[in-house]
């Protein structure tokens, strides 16, 4: 975590001395402050460590100084042993006291010592004077509980963050977001999902969980609006976003949409399974002449969805192209079918003959009343003609 904002601030605030501290510890640290003016640091910290201190007040203002010197050389383990040590003793000064305990906190808090750090938050918590901002200490703690998971008391250091801070802004909104997704409060995330999309409208993430939760609630046509939303206004949306959102069009009952939506995918023309998810697309929508584009485009990858061809074809009267296809299937268990899409190619063509031939091999396959139904009508017919 990077060095918080309130230590650098301390780093070069100049030392306030107290009437309390007695002129060798004055002395010394006023060394000490020309040496870390100097860049001095070692010096400096030397310099304090070697003095033979006997009052206690000034060994907690010495430790203090200390507390800051190590942090700016890197030495956090330090830093926080000597501002503890400070602020333990309770004899600093009101604003001492206060902005050395904050110090500490932020410290604990940048090196993941959470639990501790929320110790000394709390205790600050109780008397916020007017001069210090409230509603940075309450970020300080909701991030702090949101490290250990502590869903609800993230929740609750937010309310108080926020009767502070009147703008919305990104992080405490994503905590808060992740608060409440982790507790199973769906309908208040949508609300906090706004806000982030208000803040960030081409973040995907925001658009992809809003419409995520809204599915989770079965609102799926608001799911829908929100993708359709986000794609028209250009949001980075991934290939599973598209996918989405097409599959949301045709459970919505909008297959053209769904169909024209799937185009989009990388793979759409490639991929046998985005293929034939088109084409029943436009078979559902009624437009025959894309869906058996498409159905041709998958029979090129898989020679079973022929049947699904032919079909289409005999459907739309092309009967000379059905029995082209028909005459190329030979899959196992759907032998009597295709005989009996023949017989009616066959029937339709007026080539009763041949329809007979095939309603007999049919019936051989699998005797139905289909089949022996389409025996006795074209015997019918010949017997007519004869």
């Amino acid at each position: 975590m990077k060095k918080l904002a309130f230590i650098l601030m301390l780093f070069f605030t100049p030392v306030v001395f107290s009437a309390q501290l007695s002129q060798y510890s004055a002395g010394k640290v006023q060394q000490a402050q020309k040496l870390q003016q100097e860049d001095k640091l070692g010096e400096a910290i030397a310099l304090l460590k070697g003095m033979d201190i006997s009052r206690a007040y000034d060994r907690a203002f010495i430790d203090r100084v200390l507390g800051v010197y190590y942090w700016q050389v890197e030495q956090p383990a330090q830093s926080i042993k000597h501002l503890t040590q400070s602020v333990e003793s309770g004899l600093l000064e009101d604003e001492q006291a206060r902005s050395t305990q904050r110090m500490l906190a932020d410290i604990l808090l940048s090196q993941a010592q959470y639990k501790t750090a929320l110790k000394h938050y709390y205790v600050l918590s109780q008397a916020i004077p007017a001069t210090e901002k409230a509603d940075e200490l309450w970020l300080r703690i909701a991030q702090a509980h949101y490290q250990i998971e502590e869903w609800q008391a993230v929740l609750k250091a937010l309310k108080n963050y926020e009767s502070s801070h009147r703008k919305d802004e990104i992080q405490p909104l994503s905590l808060k977001l992740g608060a409440q997704l982790q507790l199973s409060q769906l309908a208040p995330a949508l609300t906090t999902l706004n806000r982030l999309i208000a803040l960030e409208p081409q973040k995907t993430l925001w658009w992809r969980q809003m419409a995520g939760i809204q599915m989770q609630l079965s609102r799926h046509r608001h799911a829908l609006e929100t993708l359709a939303l986000a794609k028209r206004q250009d949001v980075a949306l991934s290939q599973q976003d598209i996918k989405t959102l097409g599959q949301l069009y045709a459970q919505q009952g909008i297959p053209e949409k769904a169909a024209r939506t799937f185009a989009l995918l990388e793979n759409s023309e490639t991929d046998k399974d985005l293929i034939v998810t088109q084409a029943r697309y436009w078979q559902t929508a009624k437009e025959w002449d894309k869906a058996m584009t498409f159905w041709r485009k998958a029979i090129k990858l898989d020679a079973q969805y022929r049947w699904q061809l032919a079909q289409l074809l005999l459907q739309e009267g092309h009967y000379q192209l059905a029995l082209t296809e028909l005459k190329q299937i030979h899959q196992k268990g759907r032998e009597a079918e295709v005989e009996l899409a023949q017989v009616r190619a066959y029937y339709k063509l007026q080539q009763f003959e041949q329809a007979l031939i095939h309603a007999k091999k049919a019936d051989h396959l699998e005797s139905t009343e289909t089949s022996r139904g389409w025996i006795k009508y074209l015997n019918q017919i010949r017997e007519m003609k004869s």
